[in-house]
């Protein structure tokens, strides 16, 4: 498996994205000027990195990360037909796999060039019935990783939206409160494969989106995610991976609880840069969402958040 170190360097010629370096530590401490920083990061473009080094949480979160890594690459080299047998989308089920190609990419109608695999967090927690999956994923081994990777990524979320709560001002534990690792979610981890693309045929490869959660943390070791930043002359540029870090970004249940208060910024995959473009693309993130029966709506109790605009109420369960 290729490591950070064996991969080709993200060039420096290419202009990226300036998304703010955060201090997991420094947050942990509620440190009152990281946290402004992270408070304007989070109105600004709703993506920031977050430093896992130096805390004994993020030190075994990118070391379960790396883990992982080597278990989605076993995953994907599983034949076609093996894989397919956990493609559960005609059963209505988000989870599971989805092949390379079943999905609209761009505004011209091309297809992605992803595969992924969806692992349930309530399946690993035994909050619900686990799926069939492939042996890889069924060892106690990887068993133990996903269970490790999805609670330490779950407190970065409840971190994350404690410190938002504190800032706009609401009633205690209002928002960490509608994410409980123990009630039923849409929660996931999920694998990504991008393979490298054709030189005359380079395209996005997974089309410009947002996320519809609350909070995205994502880990990859080559470049291809790009972020649009808001106003009508900006362009896509990309995020540049670094070591030790994590690239969060918020979605689009927080923007709803804050009635467009917080950003949850447009992105999309592209082939990486440079030599770069001619390295497979993994990628390993854990999407956190509201519990099911949550109300996505604006939350009351905060002179921060704006009034009006109310969009149809509906549940995050049936929102995905």
């Amino acid at each position: 498996m290729a490591t950070q170190e064996t991969l080709p360097p993200f060039p420096d010629s290419v202009p990226t994205a300036p998304l703010t370096r955060l201090s997991l530590s420094k947050l942990l401490a509620h440190d009152e000027a990281e946290t402004d920083r992270f408070m304007q990061a989070c109105c600004d473009i709703g993506f920031f990195y977050l430093d896992l080094q130096g805390t004994e949480s993020g030190t075994t979160l990118l070391a379960t990360a790396d883990k992982l890594f080597q278990t989605g690459t076993e995953l994907f080299q599983l034949p076609l037909a093996e894989k397919q047998k956990y493609d559960f989308s005609a059963q209505g089920s988000y989870h599971g796999y989805k092949a390379q190609g079943a999905m609209i990419a761009d505004k011209e109608g091309n297809m992605d060039r992803n595969e992924f695999y969806n692992v349930s967090k309530d399946a690993i927690l035994n909050l619900s019935p686990a799926l069939p999956g492939p042996e890889i994923l069924s060892t106690p081994e990887t068993h133990t990783d996903l269970k490790t990777f999805i609670t330490l990524s779950h407190d970065i979320t409840i971190l994350v939206l404690t410190l938002l709560n504190k800032t706009l001002g609401l009633p205690e534990s209002t928002l960490p409160d509608l994410h409980r690792l123990q009630s039923r979610s849409s929660d996931q981890v999920r694998f990504i494969k991008a393979p490298p693309q054709p030189l005359r045929d380079s395209r996005t490869a997974m089309g410009e989106h947002t996320d519809f959660g609350s909070v995205t943390i994502l880990f990859n070791r080559l470049g291809g995610l790009q972020v649009l930043p808001a106003g009508a002359d900006a362009e896509w540029t990309y995020v540049r991976p670094l070591p030790g870090h994590a690239i969060v970004n918020l979605g689009d249940a927080l923007v709803k609880f804050t009635n467009g208060l917080l950003r949850s910024n447009i992105h999309r995959v592209v082939a990486p840069p440079g030599e770069q473009a001619a390295c497979t693309r993994y990628s390993l993130v854990y999407f956190a969402r509201p519990g099911d029966e949550v109300v996505l709506r604006r939350l009351e109790g905060s002179e921060c958040i704006p009034e009006g605009g109310e969009d149809e109420v509906i549940s995050s369960k049936e929102w995905v």
